[in-house]
């Protein structure tokens, strides 16, 4: 595009692999939701319709709410809920593109419209292919917010502070933050000026803050250890390591949070990684083949990298240069379309403190964190390594099959390259197996989007 500037560190010279498109029928509209944050109002108003409870008064418009409805203390959940509902379509976007860019997942095919572009494949970008997980991204932020500022003058003070809906509230904005600012190199807020990305993880950082407190003295207590967990692992990539590994040590081993997906509200909130990956024709799209967990669960069987094969459909839908057809190894982790993605755990939290071991050099200590995962797992010990890099591979592999399916996979490899972290990645992750494209050179976040390129004056 004219005018683009594209930053050295972003480019990569390898001549584009050819993919087979695959050219069945399929509801575009739902699954592309070209839809932009701007329109953000009009959208949480039909969104607190869907999910509002029974209440003392009426909507008599079926079109967008009266903007005033959104401030009555009755639709509170409700507005959280639409900020959750959001956060459906942007993880779904942008997990299901690092799932390919860092070979969770191979393609079967490319389908754009699904968001298994070439680019992704090839570790490259098209800046076309971005707007989708741009405009679902801060779209979740936008609405996330607009809710809390909404929140900030509708409640009164006093009451502020312990009001659950704040907290949750805060804690799924802060989630879209998180999201955006381990995906994008640089961003914009609302119309203003080019940003480096990690201003969300900023953002982010002090809406889990305020989340802890809130939840707090509201006395929910499965969101207060959320935003925790949460705000740990923004301040990783912060490098704030102190303040993670004091985050992480109040997260108990046996927590998680789950984003819930739904399987009876249209494809808009289904899990992507199965309705598209796994479900079958006409969407076999992704497999396990030519991954590093193919191999991993054939010789461990570790619960956490399920997949599997399926004799009636061994090939996936359409094909990929070299290979033509590619088997069809879906995976089993999201077994279905209402499967839910994890978004903070306590085993991220041992990862995290195993992390923080290593950077001090206590090989020890961080392999008897990342065991105890392993011993959970009901799989066998990783044997001690004779190196400190030998070590860091262990945390590398282990937090790939810990997180594996849930978006994040990205910025881990992004925050070890940045701070020249010893140890090696899989020869899958790097793209040196079965004669595919190479990813030694991959861009590892992704610049702004042309949607926003287009309608912002202040971006060339």
């Amino acid at each position: 595009m004219v005018g683009i500037e594209v930053p050295e560190a972003l480019k990569k010279s390898k001549p584009p692999v050819e993919m087979t498109m695959n050219t069945r029928s399929m509801n575009t509209a739902s699954l592309r939701l070209k839809r932009h944050h701007r329109r953000g109002i009009a959208v949480l108003g039909l969104l607190v319709l869907s999910v509002l409870p029974a209440c003392d008064f009426e909507v008599t418009n079926p079109g967008p709410v009266a903007d005033e409805f959104l401030d009555n203390p009755a639709a509170n959940e409700a507005v959280v809920n639409g900020i959750a509902h959001e956060l459906n379509a942007a993880v779904n976007w942008i997990a299901l593109d690092v799932a390919v860019r860092t070979r969770e997942l191979h393609p079967t095919s490319a389908n754009d419209f699904l968001g298994i572009t070439i680019s992704a494949h090839e570790g490259t970008f098209n800046l076309d292919h971005l707007n989708d997980p741009w405009e679902l991204g801060h779209r979740a932020r936008w609405i996330g917010e607009d809710a809390i500022r909404r929140f900030q003058e509708a409640i009164p003070a006093d009451v502020y502070g312990s009001t659950a809906a704040v907290a949750r509230a805060n804690l799924w904005t802060g989630y879209a933050n998180r999201l955006l600012g381990g995906y994008f190199c640089e961003t914009v807020i609302d119309g203003g000026s080019p940003q480096p990305g990690s201003v969300h993880l900023e953002l982010a950082e002090a809406q889990f803050t305020e989340a802890i407190e809130v939840a707090e003295a509201a006395g929910v207590s499965d969101v207060a250890t959320a935003a925790r967990a949460a705000r740990a692992s923004v301040r990783v990539d912060l490098g704030d390591w102190s303040g993670a590994r004091a985050d992480a040590a109040a997260v108990p081993t046996d927590f998680s949070f789950l984003l819930p997906f739904y399987d009876t509200s249209g494809s808009d909130f289904y899990n992507a990684f199965y309705y598209i990956g796994t479900a079958g024709e006409p969407y076999n799209t992704l497999s396990v083949w030519n991954t590093f967990y193919e191999g991993y669960y054939d010789e461990t069987g570790d619960p956490r990298t399920l997949w599997d094969t399926v004799p009636d459909e061994p090939y996936g839908s359409g094909g990929l240069d070299p290979w033509g057809a590619v088997p069809w190894w879906p995976q089993g982790k999201h077994s279905s379309a209402g499967s839910p993605i994890e978004m903070s755990s306590g085993e991220e939290m041992r990862l995290i403190e195993a992390e923080a071991m290593l950077l001090d050099g206590d090989i020890d200590g961080a392999m008897a964190m990342i065991n105890s995962l392993r011993v959970r797992a009901g799989v066998d010990a990783w044997p001690a390594p004779a190196t400190l890099a030998e070590a860091w591979q262990r945390l590398k592999t282990e937090r790939g099959i810990e997180l594996w399916l849930e978006g994040r996979r990205l910025a881990d490899q992004r925050r070890w390259e940045e701070n020249d972290a010893p140890g090696e990645l899989s020869p899958y992750e790097l793209g040196l197996t079965n004669d595919g494209p190479g990813l030694l050179d991959a861009v590892l976040c992704l610049p702004i989007a042309t949607s926003e390129r287009e309608t912002n004056p202040n971006v060339s």
